[in-house]
């Protein structure tokens, strides 16, 4: 690598000329893991970062429906629970565990007229979700005091570029009690849970589609 000084006005600032490398393909494959190796440390930094926050009690991701961020909080990330979505949330679980499919639930709550998260309408899968991600209505912990954190993993397809979540076994996962969050109770929580593993996974999508 040579260096050479150009001029700009009254500056001088440094011209970086690479050489061409004797070995284009290895000097390829050399930038291409130090990028890498850049792209794991940073996402372990995040992961350490964002571990903290849940262990302090904190939101580090999407906030749930059913609670809001204290804006007067000195630590960005506390949260309270709203009694409105609260009783929301009780209500569904209730509807589920009488019975009904999340597809039911969704049309009674957008008949209603009861806006979804995040002001928009109803739908079922944002009530059933993933019961091995914890995504969905019916699976955020919060609501029985516990926050569990690293259920999932997340890659890149190097196929599509896209990132794609991987769910981890259970003994990886990280728990993390917050009774200050509790909206439901043991007994209709244990209801839900029951009602689910008596509905296999491909039973309970074709019945929330009908």
């Amino acid at each position: 690598m040579k260096i050479y000084w150009s001029s700009c006005s009254s500056w001088l600032y440094p011209a970086w000329k690479l050489e061409p490398p004797a070995n284009p393909a290895r000097f390829i494959a050399v930038l291409g893991g130090v990028a890498q190796s850049f792209v794991e440390d940073l996402k372990a930094k995040t992961k350490r970062g964002m571990t903290g926050k849940v262990m302090a009690g904190l939101a580090a991701g999407g906030l749930g429906y059913g609670y809001r961020v204290l804006e007067d909080a000195e630590v960005h990330g506390h949260r309270e629970i709203v009694e409105e979505e609260a009783g929301i949330v009780r209500r569904i679980f209730r509807m589920y565990a009488s019975g009904q499919s999340p597809r039911a639930i969704a049309a009674q709550l957008s008949k209603d007229h009861i806006p979804g998260p995040g002001g928009g309408p109803w739908i079922d899968t944002t009530i059933r979700g993933q019961v091995d991600r914890g995504t969905g209505l019916l699976n955020n912990s919060s609501y029985v005091g516990e926050t569990i954190w690293n259920r999932c993993d997340y890659v890149v397809d190097p196929k599509t570029g896209k990132r794609v979540a991987r769910p981890n076994p259970p003994e990886l996962w990280e728990r993390f009690p917050c009774p200050d969050l509790r909206i439901v109770n043991d007994e209709l929580w244990s209801a839900v849970k029951a009602k689910q593993r008596s509905v296999p996974s491909s039973a309970a999508t074709s019945k929330a589609m009908h």
